[in-house]
């Protein structure tokens, strides 16, 4: 095939629409969850063209309406192997196919870290989030928490600061590993209040979050257990790239997202060399933004690139 796409979030559906426009005849396996993570959220309100917001679900599924009105082939299923040593490259999906292409665009995304918490999956789009930037609008004027204490939790609690009554920040060390400017914006913050020493072990709630279940210095002397009304339960731990089968075959960064050439979405192999006619795109190479606009920025740019690639 000429153009093999992976993953189907804003980033594969808008690479498909755009490989579809350029009849690159596009095929895209959708992966273990097709839409991607955005189909965790519930409500969309900060993606372009939608005054009103919109059903995430709705969204994704009008993007893949629109990719294959141009032609592409969207496919259920999973690449699980991959073999980027030659051109064409090589792949097996989860059914045991195997498939070759000339390009091939990467958009296998990310997948945020959560606690472990059976709660977590109960009130999942009901008062738990992964995304401050995607949710937090919605709590205004309310109660939320944060787990985390690195930079990115730091950044979602001052987000949230900023719209909501109250923010706690639940740390399971007695100290934040943020950076030093960070800690410093947040303990100036008269409206977040750091839990030093917690873990969270539940949530509670009728029909959404109402709560969650602390304990304090877990395993010592003291441990305490108590329980602290809130409206929203924000994690902010990190997030895994889906970039398992490409590992010891692609340059990648510290955390595992996978590193592209200067302004174009090219990637290399693990010296650093450019690798004709593969390209990423969306949250599987960036670990700051993280945003569904960002990704389908991205999906476009790696489509053009595969264009130019291949008519040239």
């Amino acid at each position: 095939m000429k153009c093999l796409i992976i993953g189907s979030g804003p980033a594969g559906y808008t690479a498909a629409i755009y490989a579809g426009r350029a009849n690159l005849s596009p095929v895209e396996y959708c992966g273990p969850q097709t839409g991607g993570q955005l189909t965790q959220t519930t409500i969309v309100e900060n993606f372009p063209g939608y005054p009103d917001g919109v059903d995430a679900n709705q969204m994704m599924m009008e993007l893949r309406q629109q990719a294959e009105r141009f032609g592409a082939d969207i496919r259920d299923g999973e690449i699980v192997e991959a073999d980027l040593s030659q051109r064409p490259y090589r792949f097996t999906t989860d059914s045991g196919e195997h498939i070759e292409a000339d390009a091939v665009i990467i958009a296998t995304g990310a997948k945020a870290k959560y606690l472990g918490l059976p709660d977590e999956e109960k009130y999942n789009g009901m008062g738990v989030s992964a995304c401050a930037t995607c949710d937090g609008f919605f709590y205004r004027k309310k109660v939320t928490a944060v787990v985390g204490g690195g930079d990115t939790a730091c950044e979602d609690a001052l987000y949230l600061s900023h719209l909501c009554q109250k923010v706690y920040l639940v740390v399971r060390k007695p100290y934040l590993r943020a950076s030093d400017i960070m800690q410093q914006r947040v303990k100036e913050a008269a409206n977040i209040e750091i839990l030093f020493e917690h873990n969270a072990t539940g949530l509670y709630g009728e029909n959404g979050v109402e709560g969650m279940h602390l304990v304090k210095r877990k395993g010592e002397a003291d441990e305490e257990h108590y329980d602290l009304p809130i409206d929203g339960f924000f994690l902010a731990i990190g997030h895994k790239p889906v970039t398992d089968i490409f590992k010891g075959q692609l340059l990648l960064d510290e955390m595992g997202y996978i590193k592209t050439l200067g302004t174009t979405q090219q990637v290399c192999d693990t010296n650093g060399n450019p690798l004709s006619g593969l390209f990423a795109a969306g949250d599987v190479c960036d670990p700051v933004y993280r945003q569904a606009i960002v990704a389908a920025g991205t999906g476009c740019k790696a489509a053009l690139d595969a264009e130019r690639f291949l008519n040239t």
